[in-house]
């Protein structure tokens, strides 16, 4: 049954179309046939998850933003820490995802948890601020993820903490104390990822270098599944924004 699950999972990454007028079709064009077996499959897939969030102090009673949160099975890294949270918000467009977040949310009686159907570039909590946010595995299906970014940097409250993991590629001349790709690395992961409209950046690390005091990096690789022998690069960033 598992093995099925995962034929189903790979035809939509790699062969099925995907199709739509705008970045909201797109994504549920995407997700929509793989919804219900997209956590099982990506705990294997997308690593550094439960670590990077483990990183992260949620202050009691505050308001954490998962953007581009999908099912929302990143708060089950850290499920004893979220009843203390005031408020928690899993923001995506695809709505297909957005059922299994609310799913989960409602089994484990987390009725501060709400599931958002919108644009990680201009969404914002009702709050007008929050003191978390985080993004796993969805910078890359940004289009336009330095608004996204700068989006998360306007809700943050001063000193509030930003969380990002994720695919990516260094730059040819990284910067000093990161790593450097070889050729190989740096062009055969955008070209294999961008059929499902994933675009690992060698610019997303710096860029958040740039906007956020870094208190925690770390750049990594990990395996894909059913794909032997090499590695896709992935790194984990927490920082926080400046207090002025």
């Amino acid at each position: 049954m598992a093995l099925l699950q995962d034929i189903k999972i790979l035809y939509h990454l790699a062969l099925r179309p995907v199709r739509g007028k705008d970045h909201a079709e797109r994504m549920e064009s995407f997700y929509s046939g793989q919804a219900s077996a997209y956590d099982d499959f990506r705990k294997r897939l997308l690593h550094g998850r439960e670590e990077l969030f483990q990183k992260i102090e949620l202050p009691t009673g505050g308001v954490w933003v998962d953007l581009g949160g999908g099912t929302g099975a990143n708060l089950e890294f850290i499920a004893e820490s979220v009843p203390k949270l005031g408020k928690v918000y899993v923001v995506d467009l695809a709505s297909s995802l957005l059922n299994v977040a609310r799913e989960r949310f409602e089994n484990n009686r987390w009725q501060h948890a709400q599931a958002i159907e919108g644009d990680a570039t201009r969404w914002q909590p009702p709050e007008g601020s929050a003191d978390v946010v985080t993004f796993s595995y969805s910078l890359t299906m940004i289009p336009d993820w330095f608004a996204a970014i700068e989006n998360a940097l306007r809700m943050l409250k001063p000193g509030g903490v930003i969380g990002v993991v994720d695919f990516y590629v260094s730059r040819k001349h990284a910067g000093e104390n990161m790593q450097r790709h070889r050729w190989f690395t740096r062009n055969f992961w955008p070209v294999w990822f961008a059929s499902d409209n994933v675009f690992p950046s060698a610019d997303h690390l710096p860029f958040l270098q740039s906007h956020f005091d870094t208190l925690w990096c770390r750049e990594s690789r990990s395996k894909v599944p059913y794909i032997p022998f090499i590695r896709t690069p992935f790194y984990q960033f927490v920082g926080r924004k400046p207090a002025d």
